[in-house]
């Protein structure tokens, strides 16, 4: 059996139909989903982008022990295992971040494809390449420059240097990502590889800046808006933005997503016109959501892991159908996945087959008997946050956020987690794992919250008792018992 995983970045679940959407149009990833098992409550227990991906490959957590960085030179990945396995193991992606020198994501792969010039990729570096900044809202880019080399003026020109040369839709990130992958894909069968195909397809939309081609905006775009296009939100605050605007960021980002289904859409055909379906478990999912104005945050420029940021997009096709059509609605986290794909692919760990064979140290547990219907749960609650810098814990009934270090500043030097960081209390609310956004024309930040009433105050007992065991969980993985 093969396996792809397609994982997209910052991708929110409340935008999918799949997931209770009903007003942006996601027709083929809506369609893959009839055919898998579908879970509703998936959270990402370390963020953002690359403590994700350490979770994924290694089934490790990473909240209480690490936060942005490489892989460790003792991380066994899931590739490495596979790859010791017989399979073919491939990878293609523009998340440029794991692509930084060190960073070492693509550990285990026989074939690595790096899409470049997502974000603020140094990758254009041609001083004759000019942009023109009149064509854009000076909210792309308006902050100061020593925030961050990530955020402000110096990443969106390099940026538009990046996208120069754009001529039409296939030029965008993930159609060149989706077309590589495919063609790895078509090589493999072309050589008589069928069987024993790993492929890890990494997508960076529809991670900002939101700039899908014109018709996609168009489809969702806020009745009113004639201001220049905010496709890479620089302000952090939603109150920094009109309402029109952050309508207007609401639409980029939806087009955006409808240009990711179109794509992920035709990737799915190539794998059936290459005969590789009826053999190969695909597994679809997101590092994490995006705040677009939810609790006053734009973007994830603040570690505060409230459930429009925390929740992930997770589905899992089995080419034997077990599991088709199944709703999950057990806690499962990032972690599960590696050791998931291994169960069902019946790789047992600590097999060794060769004199370098390393047993992975798996922390996550199998999903596998959560798909065949055999167990209704394999976890009471599920765990989320920024490594030393935010803290939640979710139950059936309440989530709790904690903010264990005052004033600690966020993963590039963007300066305190929030206003008034040093007083941060802990935030208690009732669970809202199933909200769903109402479209960017009838969008008010104000009102439109999934988490809204702090019940701290009224329910202490029930976040203290929600507080010793986020700390029991912290401390067991810390390996005091």
């Amino acid at each position: 059996m093969n396996v792809i995983v397609i994982m997209l970045d910052s991708l929110r679940p409340d935008h999918l139909g799949c997931y209770g959407n009903p007003w942006i149009e996601t027709p083929n990833i809506d369609s893959f989903a009839k055919e898998c098992a579908v879970f509703e409550r998936a959270y990402a227990e370390g963020m953002p982008t690359l403590p994700v991906r350490t979770a994924l490959f290694t089934g490790r957590y990473t909240l209480p022990y690490k936060g942005w960085g490489p892989l460790e030179l003792g991380d066994v990945t899931l590739a490495e295992v596979l790859w010791d396995k017989g399979y073919r193991t491939m990878f293609v992606s523009d998340t440029y971040h794991m692509h930084k020198p060190g960073m070492g994501y693509s550990r285990g792969f026989d074939i690595a494809i790096w899409i470049r010039g997502q974000e603020a990729d140094p990758y254009i570096t041609d001083p004759a390449v000019k942009v023109d900044l009149n064509r854009w809202h000076e909210k792309n880019y308006s902050v100061s420059p020593e925030s961050s080399p990530y955020h402000g003026i110096k990443a969106f020109v390099q940026y538009l240097k990046n996208t120069h040369w754009w001529r039409n839709e296939e030029d965008h990130f993930v159609a060149r990502v989706m077309k590589a992958a495919a063609k790895l894909l078509e090589d493999s069968v072309n050589s008589g590889i069928h069987d024993k195909i790993f492929l890890w397809i990494d997508s960076f939309d529809p991670h900002e800046p939101w700039d899908p081609p014109r018709e996609y905006y168009e489809k969702y775009a806020p009745p009113g808006y004639d201001g220049k296009p905010i496709i890479f939100p620089s302000m952090r605050f939603a109150e920094e933005y009109t309402l029109l605007e952050l309508r207007h960021i609401r639409a980029q980002y939806a087009g955006e997503i409808t240009l990711v289904d179109k794509w992920v859409g035709w990737f799915f055909d190539r794998v059936r016109e290459l005969g590789l379906w009826e053999n190969t478990l695909i597994i679809l999912l997101s590092d994490h959501g995006e705040p677009l104005g939810e609790h006053g945050i734009v973007r994830k420029v603040y570690p505060w892991p409230y459930e429009e940021l925390s929740k992930i997009v997770l589905m899992i096709r089995h080419p034997e159908g077990i599991g088709k059509g199944k709703r999950i609605k057990a806690f499962v986290e990032t972690v599960d996945v590696m050791p998931t794909i291994l169960d069902l692919l019946d790789v047992k760990l600590g097999e060794k087959i060769s004199p370098w064979s390393v047993e992975p140290k798996v922390q996550g547990v199998s999903l596998a008997p959560l798909i065949a219907g055999e167990l209704d749960s394999v976890k009471p609650f599920a765990i989320s946050g920024h490594y030393r810098r935010s803290l939640s814990i979710r139950d059936e009934e309440f989530t709790l956020y904690l903010w264990p270090t005052p004033g600690a500043e966020y993963q590039w030097g963007l300066g305190p987690i929030g206003r008034d960081s040093d007083k941060r209390k802990p935030e208690l609310y009732k669970s809202a794992w199933n909200y769903i956004p109402p479209p960017p024309k009838d969008y008010n930040w104000k009102r439109d919250v999934p988490e809204k009433e702090d019940l701290y105050e009224e329910e202490k007992d029930i976040a203290k008792e929600l507080e010793l065991k986020l700390k029991s969980k912290l401390l067991s993985l810390l390996g005091y018992s």
